[in-house]
C-alpha cells in the first residue's frame, strides 16, 4: 500500500482527494494536515511515502512545508493552479518532485501518487510548458544535490545522442513514458533505461529538473 498524507486548508478538498486515492485499492490515506506546520509533523509521525501539499495555506505555507521536508524520505507533489507560479517555482527550488492542477482528473490524481511513490517526478501535460519554460528563465540551473546558486555549468543538447534528445523534448511536453515510447517506436522499458543514464550526466536530480534543463539548455524552445 502507498501511504499518503493530504496537506490543504479546506476540508472538502481534503475529503476529495481522499475518496478518490483510497478507491485506487492500493493507496492508504493515513492523515490529513489543514496547515503547513501540521502537515510537517503529521510527515515526521507517520513517514507517508507521498505528501499532497497544498501551496498556499494560512498559518503556514507548503512551500516551507515541502523545505522543511527535505530531509525525509516522502515524495511532495505540490497541487497548485496556475495563479500560484511563483510559489510553484519555490516549491521545486525546496524539492517537490511534482505539480498537480486541483481540477485534474481522478485517474491523475492516482497516477500522480503512484508516480511520486515509485520515485518519479511528475509535471502534468497542462503544467509542463509553462510552468517549466517560465521557471527555467527565471532561475538559475538546479544542480543536483546543490543549492542553486548558479555556479554550475549547464551541459548543452550537444551531450546527449539524438535519441536522447528526442527522449527528453518529448518528456518536455508532458508526455509519459508511454506517450513517449509510442511516438518514437520504442519499448517503455527502454525510454526508462534512456532517462536513468541522462539525469546523472546532467546533473538533475529527476524528471521534473531534467524538464527544466531541457528549456534552460535550449533544445525545447
Amino acid at each position: 500500500m502507498i501511504r499518503v498524507v493530504i496537506a490543504d486548508d479546506q476540508p472538502v478538498i481534503r475529503t476529495g482527494f481522499s475518496v478518490i486515492a483510497e478507491s485506487a485499492g492500493d493507496i492508504e490515506v493515513i492523515g490529513q494536515a489543514g496547515s503547513g506546520p501540521e502537515a510537517v509533523e503529521l510527515v515526521r509521525t507517520l513517514a507517508p511515502d507521498v505528501v499532497l501539499m497544498d501551496v498556499r495555506m494560512p498559518d503556514g505555507d507548503g512551500l516551507t512545508a515541502t523545505a522543511q521536508l527535505q530531509d525525509t524520505d516522502t515524495a511532495v507533489v505540490i497541487v497548485t493552479t496556475f495563479d500560484l507560479d511563483d510559489y510553484v517555482f519555490g516549491a521545486l527550488d525546496a524539492g517537490a518532485v511534482g505539480f498537480l492542477l486541483k481540477n485534474a482528473d481522478a485517474d491523475d490524481l492516482i497516477e500522480a501518487i503512484r508516480a511520486a511513490a515509485r520515485g518519479e517526478g511528475l509535471v502534468g501535460p497542462e503544467v509542463t510548458r509553462r510552468i517549466a519554460a517560465e521557471f527555467a528563465r527565471r532561475r538559475p540551473h538546479p544542480a543536483s544535490g546543490g543549492s542553486g546558486d548558479g555556479r554550475t555549468q549547464l551541459p548543452g543538447p550537444e551531450v546527449l545522442s539524438e535519441r536522447e534528445r528526442e527522449i527528453v523534448t518529448a518528456l518536455a511536453e508532458g508526455l509519459s513514458n508511454a506517450e513517449i515510447a509510442a511516438r518514437l517506436h520504442i519499448e517503455v522499458s527502454t525510454v526508462k533505461s534512456h532517462l536513468a543514464r541522462i539525469s546523472p550526466r546532467l546533473g538533475v536530480r529527476d524528471r521534473v529538473q531534467l524538464v527544466v534543463w531541457a528549456y534552460r539548455s535550449g533544445l525545447v524552445r
